[in-house]
């Protein structure tokens, strides 16, 4: 199982930014993805998360409204768009999988066996 995390980049504060998870080697549609954050000296941070239909969805308070997790089953990918960008959410983002994520679960970092490698998100003037 592999997981690709693509997107980052620099943008202004109130920018946007969307970002990909591609995934391979596994039955994708089978799989919860989420995303997580982490920034040096912080544990990793939840930010949103999608069911393996992708007809439920569960953001972060800080995300919501702002973000939006979707996917594309066809493309074996999911997208965060990230919209009205603030510096805040400066961090390294991580897309994370898993089979057998129960919902009471599924903002927990531990429980998602498989991880990308992370793609850098600054937002600064």
């Amino acid at each position: 199982v592999q997981l690709q995390a693509s997107g980052g980049g620099l943008v202004q504060p109130g920018g946007s930014l969307r970002l990909s998870c591609a995934a391979s080697g596994l039955t994708f549609s089978n799989y919860r993805i989420a995303w997580f954050r982490q920034v040096p000296g912080k544990e990793r941070e939840f930010v949103a998360t999608i069911a393996r239909r992708g007809g439920n969805t569960y953001y972060a308070d800080s995300v919501k409204g702002r973000f939006t997790i979707s996917r594309d089953n066809a493309k074996n990918t999911v997208f965060l768009q990230m919209n009205s960008l603030k510096p805040e959410d400066t961090a390294v983002y991580y897309c994370a999988g898993d089979r057998g994520v129960i919902q009471s679960q599924m903002t927990f970092a531990d429980a998602y066996d498989y991880w990308g490698q992370g793609t850098q998100v600054t937002v600064s003037s």
